[in-house]
Parts: structure tokens; sequence; C-alpha cells
């Protein structure tokens, strides 16, 4: 099947539980606080299982390559993000913290693992690790004080703390060792990561349906915003990464993690820094639904163009 098609397959497969989480929100099935509750599990123990468990699988020279190749691209369309966010947002616009952020870094856990995960599988989420854990590291230290308005390195000690950064660590260790898991453990992690998808989908739509999209479209810098995020940057990363003799599934598993919707760190750091959180989720929920148009139309071009 087309990549185009594929994407959009399991994009729309996605959004059918996003709209169930939505629902459930409606109708007070999940509160503020029960998506807050969920996203720590999905944060904290469902997604970091997913990562590491995408490490259990046996070691070749193919997969060792493919991992430093993902891990090369991910830094250069981050260098390329930040670059390109700085030139075209000014800092003569009023938040332009908040919009740089929202260009830089994208959902890539929440929306990339699952989406790359369906189309890819785990050796798509192998390649996916290595993006997520330069944006653990930068989201903590770039982003950090893009969105506090000052240097402060301290954050890089809780970056390493991730548990993302963690998974990655003990599963690198365990690929390159050949340690795997006996068959009942390994059944048992196998379960609880492949709740992934389902709820990664249903805590964005109960974070949708807290939003109010009629304010949000009369900001003008959400046009920008999605403009950037969703086509401009991962567009502009694409064409770099085809200057390289990268592999092709990681060279589009790179770029269908860059252009991910806006990442839900930035409503936390917005919270944190009183920087407008509401505006921040805006961007979140409507770069999400918009990415079900955008994704796939994305992925079929730079499938056709290599």
């Amino acid at each position: 099947m087309d990549n185009g098609l594929l994407i959009g397959k399991q994009i729309a497969i996605m959004f059918l539980i996003l709209l169930l989480g939505a629902f459930c929100a409606f109708r007070g099935v999940i509160s503020k606080e029960g998506t807050k509750q969920l996203s720590s599990v999905e944060l904290h123990i469902v997604n970091p299982l997913l990562i590491f468990m995408s490490y259990q699988t046996e070691r070749d020279s193919k997969l060792l390559g493919g991992l430093a190749w993902a891990f090369l691209l991910s830094a250069i369309t981050f260098a390329a993000a930040i670059i390109f966010s700085t030139l075209v947002i000014r800092k003569s616009r009023p938040d332009f913290d908040i919009e740089r952020f929202a260009c830089i870094y994208s959902n890539c856990g929440f929306i990339g693992i699952p989406l790359v995960n369906g189309i890819y599988g785990k050796e798509g989420v192998l390649y996916l690790t290595a993006y997520v854990t330069l944006f653990n590291l930068l989201v903590w230290t770039h982003g950090f004080m893009l969105m506090k308005g000052e240097r402060d390195f301290s954050s890089l000690i809780k970056a390493m703390k991730n548990p993302s950064v963690i998974a990655v660590v003990v599963g690198l260790t365990f690929f390159l060792t050949n340690i795997r898991l006996p068959a009942v453990p390994a059944a048992s992690l196998d379960y609880v990561s492949s709740m992934n998808t389902p709820l990664a989908m249903l805590i964005a739509g109960s974070a949708a349906a807290q939003t109010n999209f009629i304010k949000a479209f009369k900001n003008p810098g959400l046009y920008i915003v999605s403009g950037m995020k969703l086509i401009a940057v991962p567009m502009l990363c694409y064409a770099l990464m085809c200057l390289t003799p990268a592999p092709e599934l990681v060279i589009l598993t790179i770029t269908i993690a860059a252009a991910c919707p806006v990442a839900t760190t930035g409503t936390m750091f917005a919270v944190l820094f009183d920087k407008k959180p509401e505006r921040c989720s805006e961007y979140f929920a409507v770069t999400t639904l918009l990415s079900g148009i955008t994704l796939p139309i994305l992925v079929a071009v730079c499938t056709k163009l290599m």
C-alpha cells in the first residue's frame, strides 16, 4: 500500500479514538484531573515501555547503522527547526517565545510513536527513539530556557531523568548486549506497551475537547505556527535529510516525527512561567486536528520525491 494511504488509514484509526476521547470529556467520563492522570501513566509507564520493547529485537548491522543515522538526522532536523524558527519568528512578535517553541518541538511521543508503530512497526519505533531522546534533552534545555526567557542549564539533569531517555539507555544496552527478556515478562510488557496508541489518542481527544476553537482561530499566530510546524519545518528537514545517503525508512520516520503537531510540553512550561498556557493548548489542539490532513499528504509527497 502507498505510504500516503497507509498513514492516512492509520491516522483515521487514531482520530476515531481521539473523537471517543473528546466524547468522554464532553460527557464527564474523563475530567481535567483524569486527563492529567492518564497523561502521567502514558508518559511515565506506557510510552517508555514501548520504547524499551522496540529494542527487544535481534541485533544486526542494518539496525545499528539505521539507528546511528537516526541520531544524526534527528540532530540535523532540530538544528534546522531552531534556526528556521528564529529567523522567521522575530522577537518583535508579542508571543515569539511561545510560537518558536511550538514550531520546533513536536508531539513525537503521543502522536509520533503510535503512528510510526502502526505503519513501520518496531523497526520504525527503534529509529524514532533517537528523535525522542534528542527531543527530551533539548526541550528541557533549549526549550526550557526559551520559555523561561533566560539561560538555565540546571534542567539538563531533569532531562536525563526523563522516563523515555532512561528507556532508551536501558533498551539500547539490552540491544547491544543481546539480552532478551524471558517470554512471560516480555509478553506482559508487550500488553502494556500496546496501550500506547489508544491511551494517547484518548488523552489528545480529551485535551482538545477543553479548547475554545472559535477563540483559537481568531489568533493570527495560530496560522503561522500551523503552517510552519505542519508543513514548512518538516519539508525543510526532509530536504536536508535527502542530501545524505541515509536509509529511506529512517528519513521517513524522522520526517513524520518532525511533522507531528505541537508538543504538549509547551503548555506545561507556559503554566510554569505564566506564559499564556491557554494559547499553547490552542496550538496543540488545532495542529493535532489539522495533522490528520497534513501528515498523509506530506508523507505521500515525500515518498514520491524519494
